[in-house]
């Protein structure tokens, strides 16, 4: 493989693999690294969603006009689903109740598919646009130097405390191509949603203004008529959307253009970052909102009481585990073992409606429905039990309260 174009002679010829987003760090990145370090630059692209064909062929034609040497697109959507996605459905996960994981999710699949495309690439170095102050550095880095402790990993944005108007003043100066949001916030995108960080969100004050948002601007300025939807699952995994088998990454593509007219997904998550500081993101994840209210809801009518407590339990360590960078660990496998374990059962149909800022589940049905099981109706008929076994029932279940109470009296009286 010959040197970029322009390169000073004598330039080293294997080349740095860059990942690339296409936001203002990786493209100051391109040329930089080409310039620094004298070797060619291939960028790729992992889309983990959010890439429709005119915004791939608009990030490769801007990999080019920087100086990349080659540019690849690696379509990870489905792997992402199986390795990440499924299991964040199926453990309900959020990260403080709010946050669905939108973005760090993925940072792991991303890191994998770059370690693979380093070595059909010939390359021994890779970089990364992460900073300093952020969690995908450590995602990225631990996740690399799992797969792949061969390769030298260059982060020179993190590592040299580059500032976004300085990476800004480079390409203009050098007449490069710049990002459209330039350096006023920096946008993630993926399948399960999107973050935006911007100076609003440095601080825990304020919101970011509405044209900052990017899924749904407008919603609640341009309010729409609610809309009625069925979503059907099998054994925990999203399969029809109001009656239409599709894939689930299909179905969440879907969602996300169905709800995200409503503002449905719309929050800023304030919660600790890897790196033991509090961190604050603005975030749009209409589809993962409707998929993981929709499937807790099936859960509820399909699950034991004690089946849903246990994986309640997990479920928040995995997210934890997830978050961080750590889906590599063993301890995930096992997780995920017992979450595919608990989804036996839960398949059916969610009804839901979607109404400016809101999403309301309208009933859920399962052939594993266990509340059609019973013979009873809550609060109006005894079923498998009767009046006196009710009675019976409630006796027994006063006991605890009836000792401690007694144990009380006894020591009272005895002082």
């Amino acid at each position: 493989m010959s040197a970029s174009p322009g390169s000073a002679p004598g330039a080293l010829t294997t080349p740095i693999v860059l990942a690339y987003s296409g936001g203002l760090d990786t493209s100051f990145l391109v040329p930089w690294i080409a310039e620094v370090h004298r070797r060619p630059v291939i960028t790729v692209t992992v889309d983990t969603g959010g890439i429709d064909a005119e915004a791939a062929r608009t990030l490769a034609e801007r990999a080019r006009a920087l100086g990349a040497v080659a540019h690849h697109q690696v379509d990870a959507r489905a792997d992402y689903f199986e390795q990440v996605l499924r299991f964040l459905i199926m453990g309900n996960v959020r990260r403080g109740q709010l946050y669905p994981l939108c973005v760090g999710a993925e940072r792991v699949m991303q890191a994998q598919t770059i370690a693979r495309m380093a070595r059909a690439l010939e390359s021994d170095t890779v970089a990364h646009g992460c900073t300093a102050a952020g969690n995908d550095q450590v995602r990225f880095e631990v996740a690399l130097r799992t797969l792949a402790p061969d390769l030298a990993v260059l982060a020179p944005v993190r590592d040299r405390a580059f500032k976004r108007v300085e990476e800004l003043d480079y390409l203009k100066s050098r007449g490069l191509p710049v990002p459209p949001a330039g350096a006023a916030y920096s946008v993630n995108r993926g399948l399960w949603g999107v973050t935006i960080g911007g100076q609003e969100t440095l601080t825990s004050g304020g919101s970011i203004p509405e044209d900052a948002w990017l899924l749904t601007r407008d919603a609640f300025t341009r309010p729409r008529p609610p809309a009625r939807h069925v979503l059907g699952f099998v054994q925990g995994r999203p399969a029809t959307l109001d009656g239409r088998a599709a894939s689930p990454v299909e179905i969440i593509e879907q969602l996300e253009a169905l709800a995200a007219p409503f503002g449905i997904g719309r929050g800023i998550h304030l919660g600790d970052t890897i790196i033991g500081t509090k961190g604050r993101v603005a975030f749009e994840a209409p589809a993962a909102e409707v998929l993981l209210t929709a499937h807790r809801e099936l859960e509820k009518l399909v699950l034991t009481g004690r089946q849903q407590r246990i994986k309640e339990l997990l479920a928040s360590p995995y997210g934890d585990l997830v978050h961080e960078g750590q889906l590599l660990d063993p301890v995930c496998r096992d997780i995920e073992a017992l979450l595919v374990s608990s989804q036996e059962r839960v398949t059916g149909e969610v009804r839901f409606k979607l109404q400016t800022g809101s999403l309301f589940v309208e009933g859920v049905e399962s052939p594993y429905s266990l509340m059609a099981a019973s013979r009873g109706v809550y609060g109006e008929a005894a079923g498998e039990w009767s009046a006196a076994d009710a009675l019976g029932f409630s006796r027994i279940v006063s006991l605890p309260g009836v000792f401690y109470a007694r144990a009380g009296e006894r020591a009272a009286r005895e002082r």
